[in-house]
């Protein structure tokens, strides 16, 4: 209310008894009184981390890892305990976040390689996110939204794929899939310059300047894409790893055969790391929030693109796994010495966190399986816009799931899909359900997997070529084609011929 109001109706509320008629009070006592709010469109704030595995934060993790603002956050509002990406890697991860298909659908199977030589694909400079899919950053842009993307795209650096082409009114950031850990050269306002200081630090700096500098009129969407905690992890603040940096640290599965421990070890470390400076970078973006006044409206979303691995099931790494052993296994035709592409719950399970001040319950906590696929219908579901009907969305709204809704027939499984084309040569595709999970090589069929999860929760043990579980591959396997057949996968031709 204006001070010129303030006065008025002051004025107004002194001399309103002095009237000597019923109605003319009644009507003077309504000005006096403040006007009601406007219901508020909310804003959005996700922050979306690089490589963060489901146990890559304290209240998941072992416990050696010290995650006090994430853990506050998911007090302050929900936790997912089954949230999973549709592939373990960044590009196909991404391209699934923005448009809500999969990486088969859209032509990005892999991570899009702009400039390594050294892989078995080669360079794909001109690959990227086709502008013909509608982005949820398109809707909310088209609505009034002012959208904003500081960090990694990582789908596409020709001019049809930039960000500002995909709906985003501002970027600064990096359209590659790295950068360093240190003096970043990002891009911002269309121009590439170097920036002081770690990039953790210098993106969260970014972050800052933008909410405080927005146009204050409009509501916001600010994604805030994190390269950390991807590998490199150093150089790190001490602030961040002298807790960690002489840590006992418990290896996740000690007793695999050969397994590089002292590797285990330093890698964890540093990986505890990079994680408790993005704990500290999302405490500063709440405060900020906090000091501009927009913590009550403002939605705050915590996820990754995918999951990790150290030292679990003796590998490192995501869905393009290496081996970290003191002796690999041997290679074969298509998976060279040293890797081990996979589909474990470690690649593809994230953390996943939730505050909706006044909507959602604090401590809320969420069984059912959710996927990347289900943010663009959430999205649009938490500023009241309906989907449009020229969209093919796969996702699935999940307000109802954060507002502590009663929600019947919710399907848990989970389909997912691995294509890899530049370290090892594979169509993985793999099914789970909260009992079996089946994994599919169709390029590899001697590296098929099949996991009793009720059972063997880690995934240690490969029962696939036990007689009886032959109904279960059986019935996991026509689940696997009949994802294949309604996403119109290329390599479903591929394994009829």
């Amino acid at each position: 209310m204006s001070k010129k109001m303030n006065s008025e109706g002051s004025v107004l509320c002194k001399y309103a008894w002095s009237g000597i008629g019923v109605l003319t009070i009644l009507v003077l006592l309504s000005r006096c009184a403040p006007p009601a709010e406007e219901p508020r469109t909310p804003n959005i704030l996700f922050i979306f981390t690089d490589d963060q595995a489901y146990w890559g934060t304290g209240h998941s993790g072992s416990g050696q890892l010290v995650t006090p603002t994430l853990d506050q956050l998911a007090m302050d509002g929900a936790r997912f305990t089954n949230f999973f990406v549709p592939t373990p890697v960044c590009s196909p991860a991404r391209a699934s976040l923005m448009t809500s298909r999969y990486g088969s659908e859209v032509g990005i199977t892999e991570w899009i390689n702009h400039y390594w030589e050294g892989t078995l694909k080669g360079r794909e400079p001109h690959l990227g996110l086709a502008p013909e899919y509608t982005t949820w950053a398109e809707v909310l842009q088209q609505s009034g939204y002012e959208t904003a993307l500081i960090g990694k795209w990582h789908l596409g650096i020709d001019p049809p794929f930039h960000p500002s082409n995909q709906g985003f009114d501002y970027f600064m950031g990096f359209l590659e899939g790295g950068v360093k850990v240190e003096n970043p050269k990002l891009q911002i306002n269309g121009k590439d310059s170097v920036f002081s200081g770690l990039t953790t630090d210098v993106l969260t700096r970014g972050a800052l300047d933008y909410l405080s500098q927005r146009d204050p009129t409009k509501p916001f969407f600010l994604s805030v894409n994190y390269r950390a905690p991807h590998a490199p992890w150093q150089p790190l603040k001490k602030e961040d790893f002298s807790r960690y940096a002489t840590l006992k640290i418990d290896l996740p599965h000690v007793d695999y055969p050969n397994l590089d421990t002292v590797e285990v070890t330093r890698r964890t470390r540093e990986y505890y790391g990079a994680v408790s400076s993005v704990d500290r970078s999302v405490k500063s973006l709440l405060n900020q929030l906090d000091k501009l006044g927009l913590e009550q409206n403002t939605i705050v979303i915590f996820t990754s693109d995918h999951g990790y691995n150290i030292g679990h099931n003796g590998v490192w790494h995501k869905g393009n796994g290496h081996w970290i052993l003191t002796e690999n296994p041997l290679a074969s035709e298509n998976i060279p010495e040293g890797q081990r592409p996979n589909m474990y719950d470690n690649s593809l399970k994230v953390p996943t966190l939730v505050k909706w001040p006044g909507i959602i319950k604090p401590n809320t906590v969420i069984h059912q399986t959710a996927t990347i696929l289900d943010w663009y219908p959430t999205f649009l579901s938490m500023v009241g816009l309906d989907i449009p009907d020229s969209l093919l969305l796969h996702g699935r709204n999940l307000t109802p799931l954060l507002k502590g809704q009663e929600v019947t027939g919710w399907d848990n499984d989970l389909y997912a899909e691995y294509s890899t084309h530049h370290q090892s040569r594979t169509h993985m595709r793999a099914y789970r359900t909260s009992q079996w999970k089946l994994v599919m090589d169709f390029l590899n069929p001697d590296r098929h997997e099949l996991y009793h999860l009720t059972e063997d929760p880690d995934e240690r043990i490969n029962v696939y070529h036990r007689a009886e579980w032959d109904s279960v591959v059986r019935h996991m396997e026509e689940k696997i084609i009949e994802q294949m057949r309604k996403i119109r996968d290329p390599v479903l031709l591929f394994h009829k011929n």
